[in-house]
């Protein structure tokens, strides 16, 4: 057995069956890293209770952080502060990458 999996992001997402269902990659510490495809929905606002990383894989992520508009692009990320209240807008495509630990209710 290989102590190390090696894993194509972008194969792992074109996998994926359906939109904003995530799929857990692996651990690291309490984090999971989770992959998911983006459709182009907007979504609707959340916070959570820990911090999160968003790492655009490919495509574009169309975020609202705090009523603050942003775009990412692929090869960007940011990371949403915990208890900051986010939304994905309308016009996300892609594969988005999430470093996140579920807090209390959650996960």
């Amino acid at each position: 057995m290989n102590p190390v999996d090696l894993m194509n992001v972008n194969e792992c997402a074109a996998r994926l069956p359906q939109a904003w269902q995530s799929r857990v990659l692996g651990l690291v510490g309490a984090a999971e890293v989770k992959l998911l495809r983006m459709d182009g929905r907007e979504l609707p606002v959340e916070s959570h209770a820990a911090a999160e990383v968003l790492l655009v894989v490919d495509g574009v992520l169309q975020l609202s952080v705090e009523e603050a508009d942003m775009t990412l692009r692929s090869g960007e990320l940011v990371v949403v502060p915990a208890g900051a209240r986010h939304a994905v807008r309308a016009g996300s495509r892609g594969s988005l990458l999430i470093v996140e630990t579920a807090g209390p209710g959650e996960g």
